[in-house]
């Protein structure tokens, strides 16, 4: 459905998107990771046909987003990060708006409003004001409004940002619902964790894709196991760990540093001893289970140490 391919975006000497190259099989959700800066939203942007590409192409449906971008737009639903919601106007005026806008015929609406209704639960809150509705909720009725017209292929940028923690589940089975029907989605987000719930995904860095496989598959990556290390002064253990043989990297997960360690060797007792032998006691190490943070972290430190060479 999406084929994109050596995709590049310059802005001025910046090249914010370099040689992007990805396919997107229909009815499959695939993300786009990675932190602020990665280059999501010029992606995104690119692919609704709101920027053009400063050289390379995709292809959304047999159309081309650097030729044809227009004909791309009507079959597609575009959710930026600040989508054009009316406070002014209510949940069910919004809707009826963007169907005006879509050309969604008359009889039809009915039957796709109440489907919207029953699986973003604003049913109830119809008549209430956008501008009155919680943080999620906006959300919710963001993507009613770019689903009104059943597009083929959604792209989302960021939508659970800034939302809270049950409202970002729903937000995510509202998406699996919408996989399960054949609709195709790309969405991007900047929280590893959510990446786990699509079907393949692409890590992103400055512009460039580290990796991209199923999230199953990018956990392979990882050349060893993680170790959870929790003290005192987990900046101290980190600076400590880095220059330690069989230490392959180390990284800050707020009070807690995880260390990747070689599988062969008693690399575990190692640590031990060196935390000891600096004198830092009171530390707890927990073997944890490897996550795409970690394999992101160690991806992104392969790539400055190749730079660097």
């Amino acid at each position: 459905m999406i084929a994109v391919s050596d995709l590049t975006r310059e802005f001025g000497s910046t090249r914010a998107v370099v040689g992007l190259n990805l396919d997107v099989a229909e009815g499959e959700l695939f993300g786009i990771v990675g932190p602020d800066g990665a280059g999501k939203t010029t992606t995104l942007r690119m692919l609704a046909g709101v920027l053009r590409p400063t050289s390379g192409d995709a292809i959304i449906d047999d159309k081309s987003v650097a030729t044809r971008p227009e004909a791309v737009k009507s079959q597609i639903a575009y959710m930026p990060q600040r989508f054009g919601l009316y406070f002014d106007l209510t949940v069910l005026e919004n809707i009826e708006f963007y169907a005006d806008l879509y050309r969604v015929p008359k009889a039809e609406r009915p039957a796709r409003l109440e489907r919207l209704f029953a699986f973003s639960n604003l049913g109830p809150f119809q008549d209430r004001l956008a501008d009155n509705l919680s943080g999620g909720m906006k959300q919710k009725l963001s993507l009613c409004c770019a689903l009104i017209h059943h597009p083929k292929v959604l792209l989302l940028d960021e939508p659970t940002f800034g939302v809270d923690p049950i409202s970002r589940r729903d937000l995510w089975l509202i998406l699996h619902e919408m996989v399960e029907e054949g609709v195709t989605i790309l969405v991007s987000t900047s929280y590893l964790d959510e990446a786990e719930r699509c079907d393949r995904v692409a890590l992103l860095h400055e512009g460039r894709i580290l990796a991209l496989d199923t999230p199953e598959s990018l956990l392979d990556l990882l050349p060893g196991e993680v170790l959870s290390i929790q003290g005192p002064d987990p900046r101290a253990a980190r600076d400590l760990l880095q220059s330690l043989p069989g230490v392959v990297g180390t990284a800050l997960f707020g009070n807690t540093v995880h260390a990747v360690l070689e599988r062969q060797g008693n690399v575990r007792n190692r640590v031990t001893e060196a935390l000891f032998g600096a004198g830092l006691t009171g530390y707890d190490l927990i073997p944890v289970e490897a996550s795409l943070e970690d394999v992101f972290l160690h991806l992104v430190r392969e790539r400055e140490e190749e730079a660097s060479a």
